[in-house]
């Protein structure tokens, strides 16, 4: 398949047609509302149908809870104690689409222990809970992405973990799910929707949705953030997937109908992997959830809390007693315990948990107990609630609902459609060793370039051989080449410092100093590609230090409050329009209580 970049000039195309749908003959099929995993979901579901299909996002890409998640892409055997297996079935079904065929290049399997603290009944009774998980991933019909599940001894046990602790179990049961870059995924399916000729703008908010005097949604007024342009939007069908957003942008419609959805907090903290030593993650029962101590790369992703988030919605953080809690859930099984000087980085996000019911007068389906599509007026189509893992599900639900009748004769096909970077995956895994021989590139940096690029990798290459230079490690943040940060500014979409440290690399996280010590020189390697001059590379530095320092100051607060309050003593690089109390209070904007603009996260 063509695979489309997404740079500026690509970006400035697809906000001339927005612009140009506000003429009756370019009226959209499609415009998605939030450039999260499911609406990223959803402009690939709208576009392979034959749809003409937009997608825009206030912040980046991803930058909501999408890329705030504990990254794994699992069937989620907790569900089985709530009897739910056509949940679990369906997860697990779409877990083994994405590493057979759809994104093998980013969903990659790891393999969990389930710690027992007794020989017989637990045993016993884990034991055939994961053996109905893998007989539930076994009868989707097609092939087999991961190995069944393993009873080991306390001394199998200690060989895959050696840091868990003696006492802490009799044994195991080791089982195998799936960990993906939640972001990169999302950034992959904005791509994948570009190159099928999908309209893709970040940093493109929501501030109305225009409306007939029966109450239908027609279109959709947009500012784009980088230059502060208002313009209009036409389209037949507009999509809501804005998370835990949702029921402000549904505010916009000027209708009482929609979906409830409500924000929890989940943290996760990131410890070296040489800290603990282990081959192999975990997977702990709490009072409240469960905790997984997840391996990924050079370190551990331990999380996760669920605690309920009353602040604003754009920038959740860690607060000290989030940081302790899992660090004593952690700490619990581990036989050198981990301190706060172990931590190398953390990260909050917003669970946008759907609750029960939907506002009167609403037209929905109920097609998961963790989603649900509804439209609270024609013309608008709302999903919330699910998971990462069922993402294609949610888009392919929603599209559906959308389009009504003709989803008969337009079904869904992105179980067959391949995300870019997995077409040529296998010749690039054959080539990998001459590859890197060529560029100086070890085994890890090839395993981390290929489950970063796929196939796409060859597009690194071209940039490296057009500039040497670009192969070689950054000097303060060697786990990345130069080319892959040119890459994030050329090919992916990147228009900001912030974008590059928190979603096209993992930097804002992986390392102590959030990645400031490799600023200057990232600064300058995107600085041609994105047109700065002096001023503005001085600023995105700024805005970036400004950040990592307000996010680290964050982390040491008590409370939500206070470390919400610290947050926010950082301004945005591209600061979106303020929430309008006519969109908290559910009126209708332009009404006597005001006009509001929703933001951000995908609307």
């Amino acid at each position: 398949m063509r695979t489309a970049p997404l740079t500026a000039q690509a970006r400035t195309d697809a906000l001339a047609a927005l612009r140009g749908s506000a003429a009756r003959e370019d009226e959209l099929d499609v415009l998605v509302i939030g450039g999260g995993v499911t609406g990223a979901g959803v402009a690939v579901d709208a576009v392979t149908r034959g749809l003409s299909t937009a997608i825009v996002e206030a912040q980046d890409w991803a930058s909501g809870t999408s890329s705030r998640s504990s990254k794994l892409v699992h069937g989620g055997l907790r569900y089985l104690q709530m009897l739910d297996f056509h949940l679990v079935r369906e997860a697990l079904t779409e877990r083994d689409l994405l590493i057979n065929r759809l994104a093998p290049h980013l969903v990659k399997p790891v393999s969990f222990l389930y710690p027992l603290e007794n020989r017989v009944w637990e045993r016993a009774y884990v034991g055939a809970g994961v053996a109905l998980y893998d007989t539930l991933a076994s009868v989707n019909g097609g092939k087999r992405a991961l190995p069944i599940h393993r009873h080991l001894s306390r001394k199998g046990m200690e060989r895959l973990f050696p840091d868990l602790r003696h006492d802490a179990a009799i044994g195991a049961v080791r089982y195998w799910d799936a960990s993906v870059d939640d972001a990169r995924l999302v950034e992959t399916l904005v791509r994948t929707a570009v190159s099928y000729g999908a309209h893709a703008a970040s940093r493109t908010q929501l501030v109305d949705l225009h409306t007939t005097s029966g109450g239908a949604v027609t279109g959709a007024e947009l500012v784009d953030l980088e230059t502060g342009e208002h313009f209009d939007v036409r389209a037949r069908h507009v999509i809501n997937a804005t998370g835990v957003w949702t029921e402000a942008t549904e505010s916009l419609a000027g209708s009482d109908g929609g979906l409830k959805v409500l924000a929890s907090k989940g943290v996760h903290i990131v410890v070296p992997r040489s800290r603990i030593s282990g081959d192999v993650g975990l997977i702990l029962q709490t009072e409240k959830s469960v905790l997984f101590i997840i391996p990924w790369s050079r370190y551990w992703v331990i999380g996760t809390t669920d605690t309920p988030w009353e602040q604003e919605l754009t920038h959740p953080v860690a607060t000290s007693a989030d940081i302790d809690y899992v660090m004593e859930h952690a700490n619990a099984v581990l036989s050198r315990p981990i301190t706060r000087e172990d931590i190398i980085g953390t990260w909050a996000g917003l669970r946008p948990l759907l609750q029960p019911g939907t506002k009167e007068g609403t037209s929905s389906a109920k097609v998961s107990r963790e989603h649900t599509v509804a439209s609270p007026t024609p013309g608008l189509t709302v999903i919330a609630g699910g998971k990462l893992t069922t993402y294609r599900v949610m888009a392919k639900d929603a599209v559906d609902f959308a389009i009504g009748s003709r989803a008969t004769t337009l079904p869904s096909i992105t179980h067959e459609v391949q995300l870019v970077g997995a077409e040529g995956l296998r010749v690039f895994q054959r080539q990998a060793r001459a590859i890197g021989a060529k560029y100086d590139w070890d085994r890890p940096r090839m395993d981390h370039l290929l489950h970063r690029y796929g196939s796409l990798l060859g597009e690194l290459i071209d940039l490296c051989d057009a500039n040497p230079e670009l192969a070689k490690p950054l000097a303060n943040a060697d786990a990345y080449i130069g080319a892959e940060i040119v890459y994030a500014a050329s090919h992916e979409g990147a228009l900001h410092l912030d974008d590059i440290f928190m979603h096209r690399t993992r930097l804002n996280y992986e390392q102590l100093d959030k990645g400031v010590g490799a600023i200057d020189e990232i600064a300058d390697l995107v600085a041609p590609i994105l047109g700065w001059d002096a001023e503005t590379r001085a600023a995105e530095i700024a805005s970036y230090r400004a950040r990592a320092e307000a996010e680290e100051a964050a982390a040491a607060q008590p409370d939500d409050v206070s470390a919400e309050q610290v947050r926010l003593e950082a301004a945005d690089v591209a600061p979106m329009h303020d929430l309008g109390a006519s969109v908290s209070a559910g009126t209708k904007p332009g009404s006597p209580a005001g006009k509001g603009s929703v933001g951000p996260a995908g609307t």
